[in-house]
């Protein structure tokens, strides 16, 4: 691990002063790397502990970001950006307004893990991607310019949509998904004054800047997540997540799923979104619509998972090859809308419930 120095500050404006904007996006294994916020770390420093991130300052923000959740007037659900992904994930008003959330948290990482992972950190992952671990071989997304190692090869893991010619890689994170699919808001704060960046542009796609993560500016630090209110949602949902081993692994394909059906059993409105699968969480409003006014079978969830998986490309070569996850996408959306239309689950740490 490169040197580093270390400032805990003890206010926000403290923590936004003391970031030094350089201007530009250098890359990830340059000499010359900006100051970065830190809370959780459980991502950022095993990027530095394997020379992949060399920030030059580490700006400790859990002092001045808020930990709390708290649900405002209106039905508003407000994570602070300090909370940890345990916390979030066994929140009463959490597991009952917006199950879905829980689920996907709950299905991440180890409970270690997510005592420590901050909601704020969990949004900012880089991709588990092999290739841009390995210092040793080219990599765009670790340093721009230098070739994608990935495309042609190995690729199980990597991208069956919206990949580009210079990176292929994948979001890990099980939260976001479900983010993505509760339209979440995420807010954001700089010198220049607050943000709100709806989730659906927070995370970007690859295309010629394959470095470039989020819409997040260099200066910006996240303070809170917001989520509308979604009774109607909350009683059918299911996070599914298929992986190569059954725990502590990412997701080949995740599926956060949710249905509101009427008194009449017909869809009123639906919800999905994929992971695994892009470089951001996949959402496709116009394949939910088609759900709209259907009766909730297996052939109308195929619909579904046809037109939201329309595009996908297969990677790789040879036994790497990953177009299997084309055919796993679409059954695992079949599969976890059907465990949505049964109701909600929340199972972890022994526990096990069934929403109302």
């Amino acid at each position: 691990m490169n040197p580093f120095t270390y400032t805990a500050p003890r206010d926000l404006e403290g923590a936004l002063s003391a970031l030094s904007v350089t201007g530009g996006r250098p890359p990830v294994n340059s000499a010359a790397q900006p100051p970065r916020f830190v809370a959780g770390g459980t991502n950022l420093l095993d990027l530095m502990k394997e020379g992949v991130a060399r920030p030059a300052a580490l700006i400790d923000v859990n002092s001045v970001l808020e930990p709390g959740i708290s649900v405002s007037d209106t039905g508003e659900l407000r994570l602070g950006a300090a909370g940890r992904n345990a916390a979030t994930a066994r929140h009463a008003q959490v597991r009952a307004g917006w199950p879905l959330l829980a689920q996907a948290i709950l299905a991440g990482a180890s409970p270690q893990i997510r005592n420590m992972a901050s909601n704020a950190g969990n949004l900012l992952q880089r991709t588990r991607c092999h290739y841009f671990y390995d210092l040793a071989t080219p990599c765009n997304k670790r340093a721009p310019g230098t070739g994608c190692s990935a495309i042609g090869q190995l690729a199980r893991q990597h991208a069956i949509l919206g990949a580009s010619e210079h990176c292929i890689a994948t979001h890990p994170s099980d939260m976001c998904v479900a983010l993505a699919a509760l339209e979440a808001v995420v807010h954001v704060r700089s010198r220049r004054g607050d943000r709100r960046i709806d989730f659906a542009a927070f995370h970007r796609l690859p295309g010629d800047l394959p470095d470039v993560d989020t819409t997040l500016e260099a200066d910006e630090l996240i303070t809170a997540i917001t989520l509308p209110p979604a009774p109607a949602l909350a009683a059918r949902s299911a996070y599914l997540k298929v992986r190569e081993r059954a725990s502590y692994a990412f997701a080949l394909v995740s599926v956060a799923a949710a249905l509101d059906v009427g008194p009449d059993g017909r869809i009123r409105a639906a919800r999905v979104a994929l992971g695994g699968v892009a470089h951001k969480p996949w959402r496709v409003p116009e394949a939910e619509a088609l759900l709209q006014g259907a009766e909730p079978t297996d052939d109308a969830f195929d619909a579904l998972a046809v037109r939201l998986l329309e595009g996908a490309q297969a990677q790789g070569s040879g036994v790497g090859n990953n177009a299997f996850k084309i055919t796993l996408a679409r059954r695992a959306v079949v599969r976890a809308m059907q465990q949505a239309l049964a109701g909600t689950r929340i199972v972890g740490a022994g526990e096990e419930e069934t929403a109302a």
